[in-house]
């Protein structure tokens, strides 16, 4: 019985407390809403902050990921390259053990599937045309397109298996043009499209569909190469190439890591520069909160003094100072969420184009309320710890 009138008698403190709180903000509405509106400018900057950042990143993310293929998949040889800088001292031998295409999807059964992008499997083999020799290579002409987005060109392929695409020094040699026709083999395929200079290795290719190619190589489910573009945030390149190793062993996995680094850097900078800013806005919303609830605590005191004077004890007065400052920083959290999300809504279009805030980050604004409520806490501690250290005698002779 004892214990259980301890307990109500704690409550029913408790409650007078806050009730003494929530009365000492109504009355100050001024200093509650310049209070609020502290919180609510650094919190609403962090949350635009981040949701622009978070949107860049992903629009940066998608936009690198169109540069190419990060992965690539040979056939496994013990010998050694015989060129440099572009020119070969050897010819090039296409004679390897090359995969079957029916494997291939067993790339999609990795443990990191869900990071995989494009898949490029290619079928390549010698040539000759008029005594000269060219490399075809076939693959899947609408996902190369996809994957090489930086390459520019005259026509443009209309899915037919009896396409080609012709690099550009490949069509000045054999003087092709859009429209023209060329037989290999046995099959007739009209040229539909001509790549402009890309100084790489495709101005010397013909390139036409996959499966009419494997024919046309007597390679029949075949393929020669694999490209993969695999990357998101925090993608483990290296993991996704030993797993691709693990189900090929006959193959060499090699991840393009200059094109990896590249993108974790861009993304890393605009991260940084959005997290110092956030950094500087938390410190000057912190130093206002800490300054107003220090002049609040200064203009109060004949109030704590009486609160001292009738019995309150140092906790008591720590703990009203500090329930104000946690009721404050909950209203300013949220409003600051309200307001930032808003703000990224409007700013995001203007900063990316075809991009807009996709959904509420329910997890920012967990985030949004317990760093407000803390740094408000936080900033009240030193004004709380001064006002239950009154001296009720000294503060009763202001009266």
């Amino acid at each position: 019985t004892i214990v259980s009138g301890s307990r109500r008698s704690k409550r029913r403190q408790n409650l007078k407390l806050y009730n003494i709180s929530l009365n000492n903000l109504k009355r100050r509405k001024g200093k509650v809403v310049f209070l609020v509106s502290g919180l609510l400018i650094g919190i609403a900057t962090i949350v635009t902050l981040i949701s622009i950042t978070q949107s860049m990143s992903r629009d940066v993310e998608e936009r690198l990921d169109r540069f190419g293929a990060n992965i690539v998949m040979t056939p496994r040889s013990e010998n050694l390259s015989l060129s440099y800088g572009g020119i070969s001292v050897g010819g090039v031998n296409y004679e390897t053990v090359e995969f079957m295409e029916s494997d291939l999807v067993n790339i999609r059964d990795i443990k990191n599937r869900d990071n995989l992008g494009i898949i490029a499997p290619k079928v390549l083999g010698p040539w000759e045309i008029d005594g000269k020799r060219v490399l075809l290579m076939g693959a899947d002409l609408q996902t190369e397109l996809n994957l090489k987005t930086w390459w520019q060109f005259a026509g443009a392929p209309t899915g037919s298996p009896d396409e080609l695409i012709l690099g550009s020094e490949t069509a000045r040699i054999f003087n092709l043009a859009l429209g023209d026709s060329l037989k290999l083999g046995t099959d007739l395929f009209v040229v539909s499209t001509i790549l402009h200079p890309t100084g790489g290795p495709e101005d010397g290719i013909i390139m036409g569909d996959l499966h009419r190619f494997q024919k046309v190589l007597g390679k029949p489910g075949r393929v020669s190469m694999v490209e993969i573009s695999a990357f998101c945030r925090g993608c483990p390149i290296t993991e996704i190439t030993l797993q691709i190793a693990e189900k090929f062993p006959n193959a060499k996995v090699t991840a393009l890591k200059q094109a990896v680094m590249s993108k974790m850097q861009s993304i890393e900078m605009i991260k940084s520069f959005s997290y110092g800013v956030a950094i500087l806005v938390i410190f000057i919303g912190s130093l206002l909160v800490f300054v107003t609830m220090m002049g609040s605590v200064n203009e109060r005191t004949r109030e704590i003094g009486i609160f001292r004077a009738i019995g309150f004890r140092q906790g008591h007065i720590m703990q009203i100072i500090l329930l104000e400052a946690m009721v404050v920083g909950l209203i300013g959290g949220f409003l600051g969420y309200l307001l930032g999300n808003g703000i990224a809504w409007l700013a995001i279009p203007l900063i990316i184009q075809e991009s807009t805030l996709s959904n509420l980050n329910l997890t920012l604004g967990g985030v949004s309320l317990i760093l407000s409520v803390a740094l408000s806490l936080l900033a009240s501690l030193y004004p709380a710890v001064k006002a239950s250290r009154m001296d009720p005698s000294s503060a009763l002779r202001a009266l």
